[in-house]
């Protein structure tokens, strides 16, 4: 059954809402805070690059109140806490409500938020390392597009949980749904709408917003991006997934390296069989 509120209901009501973190990056950033001797950028920095949706909170606020005179985008998490300061950020971006704590009525949901939080952060580690390989200058901005790619799934998963394990159960039911097909069916549109019009919504940077785009394949930096999501969602299916040696080959056309080498720098597992030389 369709979700009768549609896609500016939701821009709407997650741009008023005040989204949850994971519990981990409370107690972590509450350590911080009680510790003069270990509170530095660095560290808080560090805390909020694990979280998407901490990154996002500091992210949207700095763009809300940002100084008329300023012109340039900050993307880089320490850069923007360097120009808000650490006790405003404390101040006016608490960590919390706690994603744990909202879905204690929903515990069936919080395995699949987990999940793609993870994979999210694990996409953000590979495109990293890759863009560093690649020698961009930019690499931070990479890291947080491929950790942002799929925070309106994320968002979705904590505001709408019985819509989201409707969808689940749809793909489950039949493996060859196209997942926006799904989403449509259900929500009246896809999670890369919402995405976008969320990054709009809430001004973050247009880099970001680009990086963000399946769509742009053709440049190096979207590449990175595209690859290490794509990894990150196979590899989490196991490393004999089906699409992986895709992936591997697509990585290695990045990075120009041998699909195997590829194959072996992201941590493939030992012993699985991959035909490489398979056509695909």
């Amino acid at each position: 059954m369709q979700d009768s509120k549609g896609l500016q209901y939701w821009v709407a009501h997650l741009s008023r809402s005040d989204l949850p973190v994971l519990k981990q990056t409370a107690r972590e950033l509450a350590a911080l805070r009680a510790d003069e001797n270990r509170l530095t950028v660095l560290a808080v920095a560090g805390v909020i690059a694990r979280d998407p949706m901490m990154t996002v909170k500091l992210l949207r606020y700095l763009q809300k109140h940002k100084h008329k005179v300023q012109t340039t985008e900050v993307i880089q998490i320490e850069q923007a806490l360097l120009m808000l300061g650490i006790e405003p950020f404390f101040n006016h971006i608490a960590p919390e409500p706690v994603v744990e704590e909202v879905l204690q009525a929903h515990v069936a949901v919080l395995a699949p938020v987990l999940r793609v939080v993870h994979r999210s952060h694990r996409a953000s580690q590979y495109a990293m390392d890759w863009a560093v390989r690649l020698r961009d200058l930019h690499y931070e901005e990479v890291r947080i597009a491929a950790l942002l790619h799929d925070i309106a799934e994320i968002l979705m998963w904590c505001f709408a949980p019985d819509a989201m394990l409707e969808i689940r159960a749809i793909q489950q039911q039949d493996k060859s749904l196209r997942s926006h097909h799904v989403q449509q069916q259900v929500l009246g549109f896809g999670l890369l709408e919402l995405q976008k019009e969320l990054a709009l919504q809430w001004g973050l940077p247009k880099l970001l917003l680009n990086l963000m785009h399946d769509a742009s394949m053709h440049q190096q930096r979207e590449r990175n991006v595209a690859l290490a999501i794509n990894l990150a969602r196979h590899s989490a299916n196991g490393w004999d997934d089906a699409a992986l040696p895709d992936d591997y080959k697509g990585i290695g056309d990045l990075l120009h390296i041998p699909a195997q080498e590829a194959m072996v720098m992201v941590g493939a597992e030992a012993g699985v069989v991959c035909d490489l030389a398979k056509p695909h």
